[in-house]
């Protein structure tokens, strides 16, 4: 009789055999699951820096305390090669996490790595008071990128200071203040965008973090009222039943019907500024929403004086797979595009694009950024587009990252634990429960486990979701095949451990809190 193992191994060969930029890389069927870290000629030079205990001393006493380790024995990264990490004793890892969605072609991948030393050997710095040439050639390519006339771009170096910089231009540019936002989304960390954030683990008791925010109901088809099995645009759906047709589906229309209603009791009628949204919620879970909800949403917060913003900082640059913007995937044109993290492969970069008669507001006043655009982040950013199109890394995206959420679909049938899988290309998400009917999130000690062994057999991941209990993948855009037949096999193996234990151990929410790691 075929193993469970040999049958999973099985069905993935089946689902790799439409794909076709890595068919030559497919590996012989096995009896069981890859097992072991794929091959890498890549070898860093040994580690000489301080040693693991000075690093934990000076961690505790001169860092600030919200920089929250990970792990029971946080690692100590020092090198890394494309989508591969290397900690201070040598050990390997599979980066499927990519510094938080931030290392979008591969870490140090040689051509950015080239295009920054030409750009520091000529010029590091000189601000914008003087012209220099390249903020102006990657101001023609970045905006080359996007429809209609979203042509102006404010270059910046966070995605905080983007979502910052677009409330800005919101509300002077409509003479409006009030901004709607997702619960559940997160948009930064600055005392301004903290009050676009919707997590209660991310947000400080400061007065005037929520002067004229409005948190409306999150369009989430799984953990929410409304969803079923055809309202995401994923080639993976929930479990729930539905009574979607084509064209219209029945949880869209409840949420919109919920903002609307928010629309007509909880702000001024006309007086809008803007609404905000992640194309696919990052840090909140990677929470997808009901198909043709945003275009639906943009339309009404237009209708009202406002204008609607894309916040692209995790979902931009191809990371989706079938679009280079998330937005696209939504079927509309935002008025004001915030993007970072994988614009710059790791470097401090990031940038607010919008129309030139939304940008002119920023002619109002004297505005500054230090180093926004600089010589040095606009030649990464340049290199950043050139890889991306060279070696098709959109098209990877898309094809590893389809072959990624199939599979995992697939363990969602053999592990209970697993509520459910989303996301688009490689912004991939896998919501662990302690119960498929009630959605209860699995309890923090078992996700903890889970999250721990995994690192110990080579593959990192985040944890995102309010209670920490959503796996996100979200690796560079450059992995292959063989990289996500090891992250499954490691998958496998930590659930199968697992669900060997007592049933009743995974019901017992009593160890539960808020965990104080980064969830994001």
């Amino acid at each position: 009789m075929m193993s469970k193992k040999l049958f999973a191994s099985s069905a993935r060969l089946l689902i790799r055999s439409s794909s076709t930029l890595h068919s030559k890389a497919a590996p012989a069927m096995m009896s069981q699951p890859a097992s072991e870290m794929p091959e890498c000629n890549h070898r860093p030079a040994a580690y000489n820096g301080p040693s693991y205990e000075q690093i934990l001393a000076t961690r505790k006493n001169h860092l600030t305390p919200n920089l929250v380790s990970h792990f029971k024995k946080p690692l100590v990264i020092h090198a890394g090669h494309m989508q591969w990490l290397y900690d201070h004793e040598g050990r390997r890892y599979l980066d499927m996490f990519g510094g938080i969605v931030t290392v979008s072609v591969g870490h140090c991948h040689p051509k950015v790595n080239q295009a920054l030393t030409d750009q520091i050997s000529r010029l590091w710095h000189t601000t914008n008071i003087y012209m220099h040439p390249k903020i102006h050639e990657y101001a023609e390519r970045l905006t080359a990128k996007f429809p209609g006339n979203l042509k102006a771009v404010c270059f910046v170096n966070s995605g905080s200071e983007a979502n910052d910089m677009a409330m800005l231009m919101a509300r002077l540019h409509t003479g409006n203040q009030d901004i709607l936002t997702f619960r559940n989304a997160y948009h930064g960390m600055s005392p301004y965008t903290m009050g676009l954030t919707a997590h209660s683990t991310w947000r400080y008791p400061l007065p005037g973090i929520n002067n004229g925010i409005v948190h409306v109901m999150n369009p989430d088809p799984y953990q929410g009222i409304w969803g079923g099995a055809a309202c995401r645009d994923s080639p993976v759906q929930t479990t729930h039943s539905c009574n979607c047709t084509p064209g219209s589906c029945e949880a869209g229309n409840a949420y919109y019907n919920e903002l609307e209603q928010t629309f007509k009791y909880s702000l001024p009628r006309g007086k809008v500024a803007a609404m905000f949204a992640e194309s696919i919620q990052g840090v909140g879970g990677t929470v997808q929403y009901p198909k043709g909800y945003l275009k639906r949403a943009a339309d009404l917060v237009r209708a009202n004086g406002g204008l609607f913003v894309a916040d692209e900082v995790q979902t931009g640059f191809g990371r989706t797979g079938d679009h280079f913007w998330g937005f696209e995937g939504h079927d509309y044109t935002p008025d004001i595009v915030t993007m970072a993290k994988g614009i710059g492969n790791g470097f401090p970069l990031a940038a607010v694009v919008t129309t030139p008669e939304i940008a002119a507001t920023l002619g109002l006043a004297l505005h500054f950024n230090t180093y926004g655009g600089n010589p040095m982040a606009s030649a990464v950013g340049i290199s950043v587009l050139d890889i991306i199109e060279e070696e098709q890394l959109q098209r990877n995206s898309l094809e590893v990252g389809t072959y990624f959420l199939k599979c995992l679909e697939e363990l969602q049938k053999r592990y209970e634990l697993i509520g459910d899988v989303r996301g688009k290309g490689l912004m991939i998400g896998v919501e662990l429960v302690n119960d498929r009917e009630t959605r209860a999130p699995l309890a923090a000690p078992h996700m903890l486990d889970i999250w721990e062994t995994c690192k110990d057999l080579g593959v990192l991941f985040g944890r995102g979701g309010l209670h920490g209990n959503v796996l996100s993948f979200r690796p560079p855009l450059c992995i292959s095949y063989e990289d996500v037949e090891f992250t499954l096999s490691i998958l496998e193996t930590v659930f199968e451990q697992h669900m060997s234990k007592r049933p009743r151990s995974w019901r017992d929410t009593t160890a539960y809190s808020h965990s104080t790691f980064d969830r994001t």
